[in-house]
């Protein structure tokens, strides 16, 4: 590396070292990240945190005190780093965070659905690719999507599954905007979408469709995808 070009890589990382160690002197007690506008978020995990703010700055928990990278089409949801799943892309703007409805199809102005930047085909029809790698949803959030959904925070059991509207094995996000509580008896309920899910996953891989315009679809109306893939409309 020449002289020129190191001067703005020692720059930059001089500049994220002191703007970290100010932002966490300077945080709230309880604040677990500073968005880019310069407000705090107190969320419990990285999910959905600075949501409306433009973007984490800085995460000032002790789990992750760095300058955070990610643009503002989203956030990543704390994934484990044996895989590089890149950042969080809405599918569309989440305007509401409560009164959600409740109902076989998730409420697109909670949930609008959400990918990951880094999950691209090759990765996700990678031999060696396993959702397990990325899946990443604490009790905390589930109980935060139940919530903004009328739900007590509680557990369901199999009658109710805090479900991943893009699927992982489509790229989906771990998200809080990619999450919606969908019961089983929902007629079709999450069993359905599932089988669909691994059926579309094969699609893509295959050539068949691409992977942006599957999770448009599936996010937009899964229902009329599997329709269009099997030929009748889901049942059970």
């Amino acid at each position: 590396m020449t002289r020129s070009a190191l001067w703005p890589s020692l720059l930059g990382g001089l500049l994220a070292t002191v703007f970290v160690g100010v932002a966490v002197a300077a945080a709230p007690v309880g604040a677990t990240a500073q968005c880019r506008d310069g407000t705090y978020s107190f969320s419990q995990h990285h999910s959905g945190s600075c949501s409306y703010h433009g973007g984490v700055a800085a995460w000032l928990d002790s789990s992750a005190l760095a300058v955070s990278s990610v643009p503002t089409t989203g956030t990543n949801a704390g994934t484990p780093s044996s895989v590089d799943v890149g950042a969080t892309v809405l599918l569309a703007r989440r305007t509401k965070a409560g009164g959600c409805k409740l109902g076989p199809n998730p409420d697109r102005r909670c949930s609008p659905g959400a990918s990951y930047s880094g999950l691209t085909r090759a990765v996700i029809c990678s031999p060696d690719f396993r959702t397990s790698a990325i899946r990443n949803v604490p009790e905390s959030e589930k109980f935060d999507v139940e919530q903004e959904y009328g739900l007590a925070r509680a557990h369901y059991g199999r009658t109710l599954e805090i479900d991943h509207i893009v699927s992982l094995e489509l790229g989906g996000s771990n998200d809080i905007a990619n999450l919606y509580p969908e019961l089983a008896n929902a007629q079709p309920g999450y069993h359905v979408k599932d089988t669909l899910e691994n059926k579309v996953h094969q699609l893509v891989c295959a050539g068949a469709i691409t992977l942006r315009a599957a999770q448009q679809a599936i996010a937009s109306n899964w229902q009329a995808l599997y329709e269009h893939v099997y030929g009748s409309a889901p049942a059970g």
